[in-house]
């Protein structure tokens, strides 16, 4: 990786989150000119304490990507575009579907606009979500799987694809997007449990409370270790044969969502689980057990998780052990 990278001007939108620090540290480590872009919107993720270890090394501008003028300023002379701000929750976008429209589709759109005008070389590497696909029909599931979302967010992610994809046929703007299910790690935003269960279910267990349970949570999720989705996002730079195409990403194994919560109450100690019914709102958007096929990312990168969901959920535990007044 470090040769792909030496030199490279890469552009990170939403850089302050998880997601985006994790690359921006990995690819300055191998020498990359990095800029983050992040609008520091409150609950959507971003801290500054994610860059804390290459803040003197990186370019940080605090930003919002629906800015037509700032993204035309900040495309110009980038290599890789790693286009990873969003809207993240999924029952806020149902509750807010035109504040998800304007972030997820129109600010997808808006560096689109700005790459077509002043920088049509540049490669974007977008983050999409497994929640296009929606209720699940057979598993593992592949890129072929029918779109059935459940959700407003799901749907304006599925949208925000095609919008890459058009580009690149009608513009030449090359374009690789992941469908991501279930990111956890270091990094993550702590304050509420709107989005990355595994996180906020290790704030809950380091502060005494109970875990709750909907049902009898044998239902199966693909969760993936932040620092190995970075990888492979890394990795995708080099391999030109991936652009215009869609990828599932994930660890290509199923976790029952009973068995991740024992985990996080067995690696924090003295934690309770509780078993409770359903809510209405969400059984709603429950999408049933979802495993990821892997089989058209691994025709075109050598690459495989290698963080186990034991050693993963030990790592962030370990992680907010030492840094919980940064993120509580």
């Amino acid at each position: 990786m470090a040769d792909d990278l030496q030199g490279k001007k890469l552009l990170i939108t939403g850089g302050a989150g998880m997601l985006g620090s994790t690359i921006a540290i990995q690819a300055v480590a191998h020498g990359a000119d990095v800029v983050v872009v992040d609008s520091m919107v409150p609950d959507l993720g971003g801290n500054l304490f994610n860059l804390d270890s290459v803040k003197d090394r990186i370019e940080f501008v605090r930003g919002d990507i629906r800015n037509a003028d700032l993204m035309e300023r900040l495309v110009k002379g980038v290599d890789v575009i790693f286009s990873l701000a969003a809207q993240v929750s999924y029952t806020d976008s149902q509750n807010d579907p035109l504040g998800d429209l304007d972030i997820n589709c129109k600010g997808h759109l808006t560096i689109l606009e700005a790459c077509r005008k002043l920088n049509k070389d540049a490669l974007i590497i977008f983050s999409s979500s497994r929640f296009v696909y929606g209720s699940v029909e057979y598993l593992p599931v592949d890129e072929k799987h029918p779109y059935n979302c459940r959700s407003i967010y799901g749907i304006h992610k599925l949208a925000a694809e095609k919008y890459y994809e058009l580009y690149y046929r009608a513009h030449g703007i090359r374009s690789i997007s992941f469908r991501i299910p279930n990111p956890y790690g270091p990094r993550q935003q702590m304050k509420h449990g709107k989005y990355g269960i595994v996180n906020w279910f290790i704030r809950r267990a380091m502060e005494k409370h109970p875990l709750t349970v909907y049902g009898d949570g044998a239902q199966r999720r693909d969760y993936i270790y932040v620092e190995d989705f970075a990888d492979a996002m890394l990795a995708a730079i080099r391999c030109t044969d991936m652009v215009g195409e869609v990828f599932n990403i994930g660890c290509g194994e199923g976790t029952s969502f009973v068995d991740m919560v024992r985990l996080v109450a067995e690696t924090v100690g003295d934690t309770k689980i509780e078993f409770v019914e359903w809510p209405a709102g969400r059984y709603f958007v429950e999408t049933g057990d979802y495993l990821t096929d892997l089989s058209k990312l691994n025709g075109f990168l050598d690459w495989t998780p290698k963080i186990s969901m034991q050693e993963g959920i030990e790592l962030t535990c370990e992680y907010y052990r030492r840094y919980q007044n940064h993120y509580w």
